[in-house]
């Protein structure tokens, strides 16, 4: 069984800065993943040719089951509101998607809470702070029936603003873990390895450098799990032709 988390950066090329379905699409079975896991995905965003990226990577990868959670309504430079999961189908919007090729018995969806002040924030290259606002963050889990054992599988996005993406994935981590069900927790936490396994107890699926994805200086993507008897046969971390992150892949024995 193999999990992939992938931050696509709404399937944008940081190369030629344009969104090319097909590449997604390309990028989707490379990964050829039984249970995919994306943060910052398009749904019918001008950005993207309006395309429902996240039907059109089950379509490719063959999943059975998926779901789109949106953080974000409406367009980017138009109306740009924190969603409510009140929205219609087929609206513009931008989130997380969890997609497997195995049966899903039941989904939950977690609006984590934005920090709700401007915090200062040091770029590269500036030497004066930035106010800066986060955005919204929601998490999806789904049941999966992996062959052999059931599995919960989370994906998320945190925020970037330390100390909050703390809170956050302690939230999550409370609200996800049930009974005797392993809990394997993926996405772009941003955060490095070491402080997502103290914050979690969990331990790591799959390792190696994913970000910026031309010449990664830093783990911000993650595969994590909270039962010793799920071991990797196989880790990988890919290069694909879009996004400024890159894929993170796990292999189950």
């Amino acid at each position: 069984m193999r999990i992939a988390t992938f931050n696509i950066l709404h399937g944008r090329s940081p190369v030629d800065d344009q969104v090319d379905p097909e590449r997604f699409l390309e990028a989707v079975r490379l990964l050829d993943a039984d249970v995919l896991c994306l943060q910052e995905v398009d749904r019918n965003q001008p950005r993207s040719q309006h395309a429902d990226l996240t039907s059109a990577a089950a379509e490719a990868m063959g999943a059975r089951e998926h779901r789109f959670v949106a953080a974000l309504s409406g367009t980017p430079g138009a109306t740009w509101l924190a969603a409510t999961g009140d929205e219609q189908p087929d609206s513009a919007a931008y989130g997380i998607a969890l997609l497997s090729r195995f049966p899903v018995s039941g989904w939950q969806v977690l609006r984590l809470p934005p920090l709700p002040l401007a915090v200062p924030m040091r770029f590269h290259g500036r030497w004066r702070p930035e106010w800066v606002r986060d955005e919204p963050r929601v998490a999806v889990v789904a049941d999966v029936q992996a062959p052999g054992r059931d599995l919960r599988v989370a994906t998320t996005h945190l925020s970037f603003i330390r100390g909050w993406n703390a809170r956050q994935l302690r939230l999550l981590i409370r609200s996800t873990k049930v009974g005797s069900v392993p809990l394997v927790l993926t996405g772009d936490l941003n955060m490095d390895p070491r402080r997502a396994s103290d914050l979690t107890g969990m331990r790591p699926l799959a390792s190696g450098l994913t970000f910026p994805a031309g010449e990664p200086t830093e783990q911000i993507d993650h595969i994590l799990a909270d039962d010793q008897l799920l071991q990797s046969r196989h880790e990988a971390v890919m290069q694909l032709p879009l996004s400024d992150h890159r894929a993170l892949v796990a292999d189950l024995a």
